[in-house]
């Protein structure tokens, strides 16, 4: 299964041989990679730059790194928790702009509101609608919950990334939506205007769903978009122009 290491870049070769193995199905979840000295033996390599290697590897999520008479390196069953861990460091820390957030989304949310107006079937309609109508509860009270408002707009966006059908949209935005509120609390000023504005742009938006047309549930997803990216910029302005 695997080979003497490239001596010029033994660390991530091995790295790789394991990684590629795994990913291509030759090695399946559950399976134990080879004893520490067979592996040795098998890249040519040493003790400590083939652990460096599989401690690599167990970071990535794709082993783990049994102690003890039955231990050993186990293949572990492939899954989206460390690139979603990432992408959430990544969106939390804000390291990403408001601008790059407003223009991924745009293209992203606005595929998303189209490809769920293709494929959206009477059970899709009905849970879009059961959550419209909770954001529609929320936007007629006297005193709205901030939070609450903010996670059913929330539930409604990963409802299309559901409906799209699409497993790297639905992905993506689940990561997004997870780990977008920091934006939120820092730039966007929520107040009754704001919420009426949000609901009427989701009540446009699963509207157009409902009806099956793609074209104008992308326009509508891509301005929703943008209306929120210019009041969050507005307030990110305001906020660095205080004393």
């Amino acid at each position: 299964m695997f080979h003497e290491a490239s001596q010029t870049r033994i660390f991530q070769d091995v790295v790789n041989q394991v990684q590629d193995a795994i990913l291509d199905g030759r090695l399946k979840k559950g399976d134990v990679l080879p004893s520490e000295r067979t592996l040795k033996e098998m890249f040519n390599t040493s003790r400590g730059t083939l652990r460096e290697a599989l401690r690599v590897l167990e970071e990535r999520g794709l082993i783990e790194i049994r102690l003890g008479v039955r231990g050993g390196s186990i293949v572990k069953p492939l899954t989206t928790r460390h690139a979603s861990q990432t992408l959430a460091l990544l969106i939390r820390s804000q390291m990403v702009s408001l601008r790059q957030l407003c223009e991924f989304r745009e293209g992203v949310e606005g595929t998303v509101a189209s490809l769920a107006a293709q494929h959206a079937d009477s059970s899709d309609k009905k849970r879009l609608n059961t959550l419209l109508q909770k954001s529609c509860e929320l936007v007629e009270q006297e005193d709205i919950d901030r939070d609450a408002f903010i996670e059913s707009d929330r539930m409604i966006h990963l409802e299309l990334a559901n409906i799209s059908r699409n497993s790297i949209y639905i992905f993506v935005l689940h990561s997004v939506h997870d780990n977008i509120h920091q934006y939120f609390h820092n730039f966007l000023s929520m107040e009754k205007p704001e919420f009426i504005a949000n609901y009427r742009d989701l009540q446009n938006i699963v509207a157009a769903v409902e009806k099956g047309l793609a074209d104008k549930a992308r326009v509508l997803a891509q301005s929703h978009v943008i209306k929120f990216y210019r009041n969050m910029k507005k307030r990110e302005e305001q906020t660095r122009s205080e004393p």
